[in-house]
């Protein structure tokens, strides 16, 4: 029940991570959105998940984590219900804000919950638990393009009631007790705060993230405005990066058995920097899925093995030490998704040029990772 529980909290997270660059297009084009405010919208979100991401750790420690799961299942499933209802601009921004609340708790939650599942063989668990993101985020676009012919409204009242079921799932699964002593303490979390490795994986996932969810949100757009019709784009995204992050985690997690988890994200982030650049650069539908699919194949151990690392390294206040280190990742969804969008400017067109971050970002990944080497405990 254990398993269950995170791989489908991690699943519906899946889901939402795809969500607003699936209905990024139908949104901006019933409210004469620009690229400016398409920033501002993800934005909101990036804010949600960082507010909820550092606060929910000592939350999870302290009370468990089936009350921090129930708890974000319930932000996601309000703010998907309310969506379609918005009036405009503001609304969406205060929603999108309230959906990265739930979805931050979610991820925390889901990742802490299945890090006690298999100590001995953490990054493998991590790995095939998140590799059901992928089926999450895949499900997204795929069943927006090709079963509900791009009806958002459907969509987001489906994915809203997901969310309910999986919160009665989590509600009937028994948990582990909170590790915590029933209250966070300063003193307790001085061993995780002094840590310098706790700071370079942070700043690592701040740029993996910037990398992963400027696909997410932002190559729909791309590749529209590169003239490539919106159901091929959203397939592109949903069979090719989404897919590629599902088959990507299960194919590494028997290789991590086998092979050092910082060693597995070396040659991930060297892989990103060539097939993001290359994807960037081709307006082909059959030569962008290709990409598309390298670049999700590239990426798809990063996360989950980062977090697997901070799980070893940090095996006391685990859900702490995670929360930070993902507040880091939820930054980089921020401040990617405003830099993105104020190149774009209102110019579609110029996201060519504005995704170069996501390179940009994959090569300074590759000397943080070789940084990391020598302050890990």
């Amino acid at each position: 029940m254990l398993v269950l529980a995170a791989v489908v909290a991690i699943f519906i997270y899946g889901m939402i991570a795809a969500m607003l660059g699936t209905i990024l297009p139908d949104l901006s084009d019933r409210f004469q959105l620009t690229p400016h405010q398409n920033g501002i919208i993800a934005f909101a979100q990036a804010l949600g998940l960082i507010v909820a991401s550092l606060a929910v750790g000592p939350l999870l420690d302290n009370e468990g984590k089936k009350i921090g799961l129930i708890l974000g299942l319930a932000f996601i499933a309000a703010a998907l219900a309310l969506l379609p209802r918005s009036s405009g601009f503001r609304s969406i921004v205060i929603l999108l804000f309230l959906l990265g609340i739930g979805g931050g708790i979610v991820v925390t939650g889901a990742n802490s919950l299945a890090s006690d599942i298999d100590a001995a063989h953490r990054a493998t668990a991590l790995n095939l638990v998140n590799l059901f993101f992928g089926l999450g985020a895949f499900a997204t676009p795929f069943i927006s393009a090709n079963l509900f012919k791009q009806n958002w409204v459907r969509l987001c009242y489906t994915v809203a009631i997901l969310a309910a079921i999986t919160l009665g799932i989590q509600a009937a699964t028994h948990m582990p007790p909170p590790s915590g002593s029933g209250r966070f303490m300063l003193a307790s979390a001085g061993p995780v705060l002094g840590q310098p490795a706790l700071f370079l994986l942070g700043l690592y996932l701040f740029l993996y993230i910037t990398c992963e969810v400027g696909v997410w949100n932002w190559l729909v757009r791309h590749l529209i405005a590169q003239g490539i019709p919106e159901p091929r784009a959203l397939n592109i995204l949903s069979l090719g990066f989404a897919l590629g992050l599902l088959l990507g985690r299960l194919g590494v997690s028997a290789v991590l058995l086998h092979a050092s988890a910082l060693n597995v994200t070396l040659v991930a982030s060297i892989a990103m920097v060539v097939f993001t650049f290359l994807m960037i650069r081709t307006s082909k539908p059959g030569v962008a899925f290709a990409l598309v699919f390298l670049a999700g194949l590239s990426m798809a151990p990063v996360f989950p093995t980062v977090l697997a690392i901070v799980g070893g390294a940090f095996p006391r206040m685990t859900s702490t030490a995670m929360g930070i280190v993902i507040t880091f990742g939820w930054i980089g969804l921020a401040v990617s998704s405003r830099i993105i969008g104020s190149i774009a400017g209102t110019d579609a067109k110029r996201l060519r040029t504005a995704l170069l971050v996501i390179p940009a970002a994959s090569i300074l990944m590759v000397g943080l990772n070789i940084a990391i080497r020598f302050v890990l405990p």
